[in-house]
């Protein structure tokens, strides 16, 4: 270990507290705390215009978000979904008791590759739970034209989207519900917190019964509910947050564009490719280990991680891999050979607005040096 300081894969954008201060004087003085208060109100209706949507509904967080959707949208039998995410996406389905169905990956999108969806539809299929990897679009063209002719609902997992445009609308306008995050890892942050984007006000008020115990007046109860409310705390965090995202992004950018500046001429390091009408949000930079580079992924991210630098493996092992999934028949390595290709050769660098030219100059020499 050396003697500078760590750094990590992120770290979470906080505003100045000075500008929160206000808000936390009004919450004090209200003692209005929760259950759809006035910075909640407000949050969604700035949040649904920042991002160009018809309707936000705020969650605690995005997990519970992705439940409420499977809920909302009434989801059975079998849903198709990516083994290349975090966890929590195909733990919704479980915990709704329904079986995920483990699609490969496209490997410049790194979401569904859409040639294979309709091959893994049954009977039992209801739904496709499409993620957008590190805020990169799927071809959600592809997916709509299977599941208008399947009747299938479409649900996005857009955990990383936040602020990513793909052909000048927001990735969360897409689908049936779109699910976003705002975790303290995320490029939009309200220490916790989360969001499902819909269509139309009918949708929203069943979510909205569904994450408050499906409560729809004071004595009537419409539905088998949970509690996934924000708190007005979270909400006015938000608001704060939103005057500061466009400037976190436009620093992500400048980090990204150094990085690849500087791993264009390693042998065997690989960088995502541009998408056509992509705008990024710069939320993750992953790399990926090739044969021709120098070393091997794991060795390079231990010496990372001697240099003081903490990078993550994002996203290793695959869903598919964990024990309540693996014993599943679309969980087959064989069938899933391009994600466990990118599984076993990810690494993410860290990328954050405050981190600075010196820490990311150790990070470029660990990776150079390795080569």
């Amino acid at each position: 270990m050396t003697d500078k300081s760590d750094v990590y894969v992120t770290k979470p954008f906080l505003p100045p507290l000075a500008e929160l201060m206000p808000a936390l004087e009004q919450i004090w003085e209200s003692r209005e705390l929760t259950n759809g208060g006035v910075f909640h109100q407000r949050f969604e209706r700035e949040l649904a215009t920042h991002l160009g949507v018809p309707f936000v509904s705020l969650f605690t967080n995005a997990t519970l978000a992705l439940v409420t959707t499977l809920q909302c949208l009434r989801v059975t039998g079998e849903v198709i979904t990516t083994p290349y995410s975090f966890v929590a996406t195909a733990h919704s389905l479980l915990w709704n008791g329904i079986e995920p169905v483990f699609v490969d990956i496209d490997r410049e999108t790194l979401g569904l590759d859409v040639s294979r969806v309709e091959a893994a539809i049954t009977p039992r299929t209801t739904a496709i739970m499409p993620v957008h990897v590190y805020g990169r679009p799927v071809d959600v063209d592809g997916l709509q034209r299977i599941a208008d002719t399947y009747g299938l609902k479409i649900i996005y997992d857009a955990a990383h989207t936040f602020g990513a445009r793909y052909r000048g609308e927001s990735l969360a306008a897409h689908g049936d519900l779109a699910v976003l995050s705002f975790h303290a890892t995320k490029v939009f942050n309200t220490f916790e917190g989360g969001a499902i984007v819909c269509r139309d006000v009918q949708t929203k008020q069943r979510i909205d019964f569904l994450k408050n115990f499906g409560f729809s007046d004071e004595v009537t109860v419409v539905a088998t509910g949970i509690n996934g409310k924000m708190s007005e705390f979270h909400a006015a965090l938000g608001l704060v947050q939103l005057q500061h995202v466009s400037d976190c992004i436009s620093k992500r950018a400048k980090i990204a564009a150094r990085y690849d500046n500087a791993f264009s001429s390693v042998p065997g390091i690989e960088v995502l490719p541009v998408l056509p009408g992509y705008e990024s949000n710069f939320s993750y930079y992953p790399i990926f280990v090739g044969p021709e580079y120098g070393t091997t992924r794991d060795l390079l991210y231990l010496r990372l991680r001697e240099a003081g630098i903490y990078a993550r493996r994002y996203f290793y092992p695959l869903i598919s891999n964990f024990p309540m999934y693996r014993g599943r028949a679309s969980a087959a390595k064989a069938d899933l050979p391009v994600a466990h290709a990118v599984s076993e050769s990810v690494i993410c660098l860290p990328i954050y607005p405050e981190l600075s030219g010196v820490d990311q100059q150790r990070v470029i020499d660990v990776v150079e040096d390795a080569s």
